[in-house]
């Protein structure tokens, strides 16, 4: 039957329509799934391991593969871009030397390349905790990767002026008595960057380069050295920070911070110390879960105790931490206050979980205030840096003069100063005076 032409022009039209529209959906569809973009590269470190997170705008399908001489980690994610050709790549730290990113086809190709052998796992995250989908890269020591991992190298924002080495004292090897351990906890780090300066200065690198400051004036103390919680730009959750203290049987613990305020022109230095409502909720979750704590002053253990015993134990570990706390952080006021920089006199307490120690004294220093622009300059400097490390350890050194822990090499000196004997305390004994017993 033969159509008229309007009717041949109406089925040409339709024709022409739908042809139209599977072209755009099938374009559409086409450009959606190659509509994978890398947002953000990010790249932390700890003690062992290093881990590559890779931000991406949706799910993405990758393939990954390890490559020798030299040795570097190859991933491909298909049908992907970066979704800023300029997007900075991070400072290598840990396995990871340096990242590189070039164009594969249709795919995008992340190299990274290692300072040693490693074993790369490699696995997608959805989105969760206001994050989106993410592509993850762990490096674990692999082969011999032990021996060759490089010490994490801080990532910077903000240039920080070097730290100046001093030439290290030899302690006296006929020195006698164990030395005075002081745990330095060096805020925040990894995914947590802490208060933020207006310049851009992240609170976690000027807390590391200080605490690094601290450690090297503390080492150089006869009778004294310092451990560091963290010595990288990786993330520690508060009780690990304790746990790391604790497992080197620290006599004291100092964690380095840097205040923020909205109001820029606050100013200042302040000290903290645990707060007794802090103290009371700590103290009811160590004798909640006593069946695991195997070691408090001296190795005593709560395992087997009763109730009534373990908190009475408890509690007197516990306000002698407390006291020696307040002391010690008065002597560090004392000597910030020295160089004209607190917020206002007196030790301050709060709950701090990272003061929740049950038997080491602790304190948390904020050095100043980072939000303030005079000071954020100041905490970048490489002499104000060095000069609040100079006056914390003289703080913390003043505490152990007149408060030395048996056993110690400043017991031995204040035994020879005044005559009087400080006596060890013997292992599974209880703890006299303040600090850790041995």
């Amino acid at each position: 039957m033969r159509m008229a032409p309007c009717e041949m022009t109406l089925r040409a039209v339709f024709r022409t329509a739908c042809g139209v529209l599977c072209a755009l959906f099938f374009a559409s569809f086409a450009v959606a799934a190659s509509d994978v973009t890398v947002k953000d590269i990010r790249l932390w470190a700890g003690p062992d391991s290093t881990r590559v997170v890779f931000d991406l705008s949706g799910p993405a399908r990758y393939s990954f593969l390890t490559l020798q001489n030299p040795e570097r980690v190859v991933v491909d994610i298909q049908s992907a871009r970066l979704e800023n050709a300029n997007l900075a790549m991070p400072e290598g730290m840990g396995f990871a030397k340096q990242l590189r990113a070039g164009v594969q086809g249709a795919d995008l190709r992340l190299v990274v390349d290692l300072t040693g052998p490693a074993a790369p796992k490699v696995f997608t995250v959805d989105p969760q905790g206001g994050l989106g989908h993410r592509l993850v890269l762990d490096l674990m020591p692999g082969s011999g990767a032990a021996a060759n991992a490089a010490v994490p190298v801080v990532a910077k924002s903000a240039p920080l002026a070097p730290v100046v080495t001093t030439p290290t004292v030899i302690k006296s090897a006929s020195t006698s008595g164990r030395d005075i351990v002081v745990a330095i906890d060096a805020g925040h780090g990894g995914k947590d960057p802490g208060s933020l300066g207006g310049s851009g200065t992240r609170e976690k690198d000027i807390t590391l380069a200080i605490a690094r400051r601290l450690k090297e004036r503390i080492d150089r103390e006869p009778g004294m050295r310092a451990i560091l919680t963290r010595d990288g730009d990786y993330y520690l959750a508060h009780r690990l920070r304790i746990k790391r203290a604790r497992d080197q049987q620290a006599d004291m613990f100092v964690s380095i911070h840097a205040d923020s305020y909205t109001d820029r022109s606050v100013v200042g230095s302040s000290v903290y110390t645990l707060s007794a409502r802090g103290a009371s909720d700590e103290a009811a979750r160590w004798l909640a879960e006593r069946e695991n704590a195997s070691d408090l002053i001296g190795g005593v253990t709560l395992e087997d105790k009763s109730d009534v015993l373990a908190s009475v134990l408890l509690d007197l570990s516990q306000g002698a931490s407390m006291s020696a706390s307040l002391v010690a952080a008065d002597n560090v006021m004392n000597e910030l206050d020295r160089m004209g920089n607190v917020t206002r006199r007196g030790v301050k307490q709060a709950g701090f979980l990272v003061l929740k120690s049950p038997d080491i004294p602790s304190m948390l220093v904020e050095t100043a205030f980072i939000s303030n622009p005079r000071e954020e300059s100041r905490l970048k400097d490489a002499r104000h840096q060095q000069r609040l490390a100079e006056a914390i350890h003289a703080g913390v050194r003043a505490y152990f003069y007149d408060n030395p822990p048996p056993g110690t090499h400043f017991a031995q000196q204040r035994e020879q100063r005044d005559g009087n004997r400080i006596a060890a305390v013997d292992e599974g004994g209880g703890a006299a005076g303040v600090g850790r017993a041995r």
